[in-house]
């Protein structure tokens, strides 16, 4: 039976990883979030599904990780097939400045160090926990959520710079596939970058601001795009579309930073 680790499964692009994955009862599926108790949508995918289980972990926290593996080989019997690394940290508070509008040094340099610790140091932790489940697998695909912003040409042609904080750290997350991928290449593993595109996972109506904030965003990227329609997807069109990136990659591909469509179209 193929098995799954999903991240950041409380939500939006992870949750609905685990609800497509979840369909096929052939499939064991494991959902990481930092607070089960609070991840209603997703007890409530367990409660539907005998192949689902829920398990506590933290991308900052490497007990907790290691804590999920245990639980994990006790119900595959030691293997693992699928890692995805989906959760990441995101800036609220400043994640409308540019680089230069930070109020002070401290705030920049915590939401840098904030975002890097998660996104990066949180995947490494993440990947070594399950590593030894992996090698047992046949498949050993690690599959790390990044985003189109992390490549330099999308943010030059668009000149989109709020945020810096996540962008900058999912492009250190590319190197760190890609220093994975070397390393354990000839063990035959498949590791992978991949961009979901532009997503809509909002839980609630947009406000005004938020509305207009992602018009602008539009006209940027298009301006990048000039094709691109400026609809977002859903995380149902985004998660079928990389799930079948993620089926067709092999050992060969190994290392990778491609989109949602396999390639190098971001939008």
């Amino acid at each position: 039976m193929p098995s799954y680790v999903i991240t950041g499964a409380s939500r939006g692009i992870g949750l609905e990883f685990v609800r497509q994955l979840s369909q096929d009862q052939n499939n064991i599926v494991f959902g990481l979030c930092r607070n089960p108790q609070r991840a209603t949508k997703l007890l409530d995918l367990q409660k539907g599904s005998s192949n689902i289980h829920v398990i506590k972990a933290d991308l900052d926290d490497v007990r907790s990780l290691e804590a999920a593996a245990t639980e994990v080989a006790k119900v595959t019997g030691g293997s693992l097939d699928y890692l995805i690394n989906n959760g990441a940290y995101t800036a609220v508070e400043h994640a409308s400045l540019n680089i230069t509008q930070f109020p002070d040094a401290k705030s920049l340099e915590d939401d840098l160090i904030a975002a890097f610790r998660t996104n990066v140091v949180g995947v490494a932790h993440t990947i070594n926990a399950f590593l030894p489940l992996l090698r047992k697998s046949a498949v050993k695909k690690v599959i790390t959520l990044s985003t189109g912003l992390a490549a330099t040409d999308v943010i030059l042609g668009s000149d989109f710079n709020i945020n810096p904080q996540y962008p900058v750290s999912k492009a250190a997350v590319n190197m760190l596939v890609a220093q994975y991928a070397v390393s354990l290449r000839d063990e035959g593993f498949t590791f992978l970058a991949i961009s979901p595109g532009v997503v809509n996972t909002a839980e609630k109506p947009p406000t005004p601001e938020e509305i207009e904030g992602f018009k602008a965003m539009v006209k940027q990227f298009q301006k990048y795009a000039p094709d691109w329609d400026g609809v977002p997807l859903t995380p149902e069109t985004s998660v079928t579309l990389m799930r079948d990136v993620i089926a067709k990659a092999g050992p060969k591909d190994t290392g990778a930073f491609v989109s949602h469509f396999g390639n190098q179209k971001w939008l």
